[in-house]
């Protein structure tokens, strides 16, 4: 036999070896079966955990100006908290929808994931307008976790500034744009639910 047809023998050999070799980490049908359906059983509840959320924060928040919305596994509280222009200071009348927002997230779902969203109006520089969304978000943060509750390591602060595609009052700025400086709630993971005390 030749270098070149031993060779040339050698590879088919290899193949198969990788081949057998890769069928020794297969899955079992019983345990890839028994595996999907505890991930559906997962999502399933975890839609439910969002669904009563959703359904709480609507009855509970009927009275502020906030809109509730569940999407794709997460629970958004729009227009939680206002802010003057130029500025990051919370105002007191905000401060009654976060008081109850921590009060349905320490006693039903201790576990959720916060992301409070900072926004800004378009007046300024793009770079000035992250900063100042993230203060006005940071401003939230620290009253959910200081006088609210929360654990600081399930809640956190992130801006979006003036981004267009999430203004409130397209490109409007000052009074027009009121709309657009404020803070977004979001619950990202409905954690274990438990019940009111």
């Amino acid at each position: 036999m030749t270098f070149q047809a031993a060779r040339v023998a050698f590879i088919p050999l290899c193949l198969l070896g990788i081949a057998l070799g890769g069928c020794s980490q297969y899955v079992k049908k019983t345990d890839y079966d028994a595996a999907i359906s505890e991930l559906r059983a997962n999502d399933q509840k975890q839609q439910q955990q969002i669904d009563a959320l959703t359904q709480d924060m609507q009855q509970r928040f009927a009275k502020y100006d906030a809109q509730i919305t569940a999407m794709q596994g997460r629970v958004s509280v729009d227009t939680a908290a206002h802010f003057a222009f130029g500025d990051a200071t919370l105002r007191d009348q905000d401060k009654p929808l976060l008081d109850d927002f921590a009060k349905v997230i320490g006693q039903h779902h201790p576990d959720a994931v916060i992301t409070v969203e900072g926004f800004t109006d378009p007046a300024g520089s793009a770079a000035y307008n992250k900063q100042l969304g993230l203060k006005r978000a940071q401003a939230v943060r620290d009253y959910l976790v200081g006088t609210g509750g929360l654990n600081a390591d399930k809640v956190r602060a992130v801006s979006y500034g003036e981004i267009g595609n999430r203004q409130v009052a397209k490109g409007q700025v000052r009074d027009a744009g009121a709309p657009n400086r404020r803070v977004t709630l979001v619950v990202d993971f409905a954690g274990s639910e438990t019940p009111a005390s």
